[in-house]
């Protein structure tokens, strides 16, 4: 018989370093495998030759391969064994544990992982029924040493995963273990609980002295393989065990938040345990944490967190990178913090009765150390702790969080300003962003989804402390202003001296704008009347008002920045001309003196963002601008007759901005003799023969529009078809304008008065009239027939009219596909270039707009 497993063993060590050996070809390769997996289905010698090819002696290889051939036999041969000899196995496998492996430090992970899984299979199997002693046996085995201790740890790990997480086992089964581990739960929680103290103990007390260091690591891997079991159990067993001798547990987890080998797995047990939900009567032990002991040592993790994760390449260089293990327990600690604030945030001001924690200030400065450290994750993960404390009902009364909101709100100065790409280096936080995005585009999503967060928390600090807010925008506004421009190292392509989008200039306008919108909306939400800054914010908006630039991305900030201290300006009438004004001079910026030089889209952005804050003006406040209605029109009827190139989506913008403030007329005749005069030109060229034949008649209508005509190159003669695509456009945009914001009063009364109200139902509800009715009424004839005439664009006599130049004129953009296909165009291209487009992109933004208006 020895000789039979002598023999076979030999042959199994050749075929498993047949397969393991790169320089063997795929057959024999096959063959050895095949010649392994027929052994372990087929043959009677399994056990011998498993504990033969197991023993220590033999090359890690060989002792997996043995290991797996036991774990096959009690995975599927184990209802067909004897009893003696499931005992045997039993007995031979607990050997294995106590003194088959090599020390803690030098023995192979997946030796001991398939050692614990052969263990677990048993149990499976065994226990309670058969193996009553189980947990007896595991505790006395971590007697014998550092390499038993981890394995009874990694057994004890496995069995929770394959039970509760996983659930690998037949119902009844599972149900019987469970149970059993829940009945004892008390035991293993202290068991696991005390092999962790121990070692930690040994560990620091043997780190210290010299000559012992193997053996300090030899506790260290022990202590982090309790804390991996732990966290196993953390999750689903009954609150009690966790917070059980007040909160001792959590307690030692804080401890080992300032040890560097344990603090992250400390980190993820911690983290785990104050996530759980349940009654708020189990959970409110959890505020032990706000301790002086555990917050203590919680804030010092925080708050050496800028340095903890970056380390110098070399001693010369001053090249950084980030240490990922630590990294990572920062990304732990930040979410433990957060945890325990969605905690107090439920117990504070609940039924359970729980006060306001006397450390509550040293929670916010750990929570605000991760707000104001370089990663721009570590800030964002932050986000929703600071909303939830800014929204409470309680803690947002409470002085502390009265006070962070402040310290909060200067952060924000910093932290909305986009910066951090990680292809770039001029900035703290590239680092720690190649760990985090894959490219510029990646981390430009991400940084537009977090500034839109923080601009709910600043709005939400800003309603804890407006007058503050205030003055922090007022003041960062300020220096920006009187800053000079810093275009940096990447210029406008298209013109000298011209910032680009990642400007330092740019960038920190653009961040202070953004919270100076955030904060206006909600400083008269908070405040009476009587204590908005009216006067502070009158310098403000002068000193925005006199600020001068060609740049037109800064210029479009300025503009965001007018319109948003606009609420002001009610308070203070005479600044009304001077905001207008400022206004209409942008409508017709430039960079330059030639107007023939296609615009960039940063210079038409400038135009249209003009366009839309007068229209915002005139929707929002239409009786404040009324006595400045002659001023507004005569500038707008000057600038028409000038030789201004306004866009025709440009002079529809002002259009419609006129017919908001004639709704407040309140007049049906005076706003209809308006509106006659507004539309006189759009109506006779809307109403002529000449359009009338062009919009009823498909074939006449393609060769109006160019679409069939050859374009060979950039033709230099004036474009026929272009100007005329034009006047088609200008109608319908016109149209629509009038159409969107001619009303009659809101109010029935004033109504009447003005002569809006024409009759009344049978049932005596008012019949109104709209100013524009009459207007309308006459371009609908053609209006309709340009509907049909579109639609037949379609058929196929009609497709076939479409020259060569023209043929995919009704095909999608390719700009619109890449949207569709969420292809993001790259930052720097989008703003510089001017909007070169081809003849065909042309048509194809005609067709569609054409269609959608």
């Amino acid at each position: 018989m020895a000789d039979q497993v002598a023999a076979m063993c030999d042959q199994l060590i050749k075929a498993v370093n047949v397969m393991m050996d790169a320089e063997t070809s795929q057959i024999y390769r096959l063959e050895a495998l095949k010649f392994c997996e027929e052994f372990k289905e087929t043959n009677s010698l399994c056990v011998p030759c498993g504990l033969q090819l197991a023993d220590k002696a033999q090359p890690a290889v060989v002792r997996h391969f043995g290991l797996q051939i036991l774990e096959h036999v009690i995975k599927f041969r184990w209802n067909n064994m004897q009893q003696q000899e499931k005992v045997q196995l039993k007995e031979c496998a607990m050997q294995l544990l106590s003194n088959g492996t090599h020390s803690i430090l030098e023995e192979e992970s997946h030796i001991k992982d398939v050692l614990s899984r052969i263990t677990v299979e048993m149990i499976k199997r065994e226990w309670p029924q058969h193996w009553p002693d189980m947990l007896k046996e595991m505790e006395a085995l971590t007697g014998q040493g550092e390499a038993q201790t981890e394995l009874v740890m990694l057994i004890l790990l496995r069995l929770a995963e394959d039970v509760i997480t996983f659930q690998t086992l037949p119902t009844q089964r599972r149900r019987d273990i469970q149970q059993t581990l829940t009945q004892n739960m008390e035991s293993i929680f202290s068991f696991m609980m005390a092999i962790l103290q121990l070692n930690v103990e040994d560990y620091r007390k043997l780190k210290e002295s010299p000559g012992h260091e193997l053996q300090a690591r030899a506790h260290c891997r022990v202590a982090v393989a309790a804390l991996n079991t732990l966290a196993g159990y953390i999750d689903w067993v009954s609150l009690v065990h966790i917070t059980s001798g007040n909160c001792h547990l959590l307690e030692i987890l804080c401890l080992l938040l300032s040890e560097p080998e344990l603090q992250l797995e400390a980190a993820e047990c911690l983290l785990i345990a104050i996530s759980r939900k349940g009654k708020l009567e189990d959970r409110k032990p959890f505020m032990l944490l706000f301790d002086d002991v555990a917050i203590h040592y919680i804030l010092s993790a925080a708050q050496s967190a800028d340095g903890l994760a970056i380390c110098k390449k070399s001693s010369e260089s001053q090249a950084v990178e980030v240490v990922e293990r630590r990294y990572i327990f920062l990304k732990r600690l930040c979410q433990v913090l957060c945890a325990l604030g969605g905690q107090l945030c439920s117990l504070v001001g609940s039924d359970v009765e729980v006060e306001v924690p006397a450390n509550l200030s040293k929670y916010t400065e750990a929570l605000l150390a991760f707000t104001t450290h370089s990663s721009q994750f570590l800030k964002s993960s932050t986000l929703a702790t600071w909303g939830a404390l800014f929204r409470h009902e309680t803690l947002s009364k409470d002085a502390v969080v009265v006070e962070m909101a402040v310290k909060y709100l200067r952060a924000c100065m910093t932290n909305l300003v986009k910066a951090g790409f990680p292809s770039r280096d001029d900035n703290p936080s590239c680092e720690y962003s190649r760990v985090d995005f894959d490219s510029d585009e990646d981390f430009n999503s991400f940084f537009n989804s977090f500034r839109a967060q923080q601009g709910e928390v600043v709005r939400s600090a800003c309603r804890i402390v407006p007058l503050e807010a205030f003055q922090i925008a007022a003041e960062w506004l300020q220096y920006q202003i009187a800053s000079p421009i810093d275009i940096g190292g990447t210029t406008s392509k298209t013109a000298e001296g011209l910032c680009s989008l990642l400007s330092p200039s740019v960038v920190q306008w653009d961040a202070v704008t953004v919270f100076m919108e955030c904060m206006v909306a909600h400083i008269f939400r908070s405040l009476e009347e009587e204590k908005l800054p009216i006067d502070q914010s009158m310098e403000l908006l002068q000193a925005v008002l006199n600020y001068e630039t060609k740049d037109p991305l800064i210029l479009s900030c300025v503009l965001t920045n007018v319109s948003a201290l606009f609420p002001f300006v009610i308070h203070r009438p005479h600044f009304l001309t001077q905001v207008l004004y400022k206004l209409f001079k942008a409508v017709t910026f430039e960079i330059g003196q030639d107007n023939k030089v296609p615009r960039t889209r940063a210079v038409k952005n400038v135009r249209r963002h003009a366009c839309s804050s007068i229209i915002k003006i005139c929707r929002d406040y239409p009786q404040f601008i009324l006595p400045c209605f002659d001023m507004f029109y005569n500038h707008v009827k000057k600038l028409f007759s000038s030789d201004a190139t306004l866009t025709h989506m440009e002079k529809c913008s002002l259009m419609e901005a006129l017919v908001l403030i004639s709704n407040n007329f309140k007049d049906f005749a005076k706003q209809k003799a308006f509106l006659d005069e507004l539309m006189a030109s759009v109506v006779a060229e809307w109403t002529s023969d000449e359009m009338r034949h062009v919009l009823w008649d498909p074939a006449l209508f393609l060769s109006f529009v160019g679409a069939d005509q050859v374009v060979t190159k950039q033709s230099t003669e004036t474009d026929t078809a272009g100007l005329n695509r034009g006047r088609l456009s200008f109608c319908l945009y016109a149209m629509l304008g009038v159409v969107k914001r001619a009303r009659w009063p809101a109010d029935l009364e004033e109504a009447k008065a003005g002569g809006f109200v024409a009759g009344y139902t049978p049932a005596g509800a008012p019949i109104y009239r709209n100013p524009c009715t009459a207007q309308f009424l006459v371009l609908l004839p053609n209006l309709l027939a340009l509907i049909r005439t579109h639609n037949s664009l379609f058929m196929p006599e009609n497709t076939a009219r479409l020259s060569e130049t023209f043929s995919r004129a009704h095909e999608v953009m390719d700009a619109e596909k890449n949207v569709v296909l969420g292809l993001p165009q790259h930052l720097l291209d989008i703003y510089d270039s001017p909007v070169y487009r081809t003849n065909l992109e042309r048509m194809q933004g005609f067709f569609t707009t054409l269609y959608d208006n």
